[in-house]
């Protein structure tokens, strides 16, 4: 069972670490669930701090998750539309079979978003669609972050009580 639980909260740890950057997985959110699961093993003690402290960690990251993005946008004049175009874009540059769509979708995403807004003012859309890029990368890469922390905790609890749980 131990060994079972280890397994889904690595699993876990992965996918929160994916979901960083992807807008339908909640990256530090899953990777949180799968630090909760190595704790419900019989080999590792619960530790309530480290677990209350990665959950609070976890939902000002997940608020400011929707706030970053529309403040990037916001501030460089942009409209709902290119947030909206930032999502949809970076959903179809996965999927796209092009190189860095990743990267590329999100921002060509913002502009058509921002274009369809207002399709006379290509400036202003380009500026929009930059800052909600950037606002994007910024909120991508807090979620990155926190979801390798989870994982270097994960790894270190498990290298600490390794001979109890294997």
């Amino acid at each position: 069972m131990d060994i079972l639980l280890l397994i889904l909260g690595f699993a876990c740890i992965i996918t929160g670490l994916l979901g960083s950057f992807l807008p339908v997985l909640p990256g530090p959110s899953v990777s949180w669930v799968g630090l909760a699961l190595l704790y419900f093993t019989n080999a590792v003690p619960a530790n309530y701090w480290i677990l209350g402290i990665a959950l609070l960690i976890t939902i000002v990251i997940s608020v400011l998750d929707y706030v970053i993005p529309a403040k990037g946008t916001k501030r460089f004049g942009g409209s709902s539309y290119g947030i909206w175009g930032t999502n949809i874009g970076l959903i179809v540059g996965i999927l796209a079979p092009v190189p860095f769509g990743f990267i590329i979708g999100p921002f060509v995403g913002a502009l058509i978003g921002e274009l369809i807004y207002d399709f006379k003012d290509h400036n202003r859309a380009l500026k929009a669609a930059a800052g909600s890029f950037a606002g994007f990368l910024a909120s991508s890469f807090m979620k990155f972050v926190v979801c390798v922390m989870y994982l270097g905790l994960f790894v270190w609890i498990v290298w600490n009580y390794k001979s109890e749980l294997f």
